[in-house]
């Protein structure tokens, strides 16, 4: 697995996921929405964390800058 995720990135998803977890926390969602999110959540943070996206993989997309 090669990194294929910038900082950018990697910190836009752990936002998001950080905020999903606030609306849950906060009653803002419940039920079905609750839990699609939350795995939405889960795979944004465990992505962020590792820097690779497996969704980037098949069409060769990376946000990670390139160094010369």
């Amino acid at each position: 697995m090669k990194a294929n995720m910038g900082t950018i990135d990697r910190t836009l998803r752990a936002s998001v996921a950080v905020l999903i977890v606030v609306l849950y926390g906060g009653g803002f969602i419940s039920g079905t929405p609750a839990i699609v999110l939350g795995i939405v959540a889960a795979a944004f943070m465990l992505t962020s964390a590792i820097g690779w996206c497996p969704v980037y993989v098949p069409f060769g997309w990376s946000t990670r800058g390139h160094r010369a």
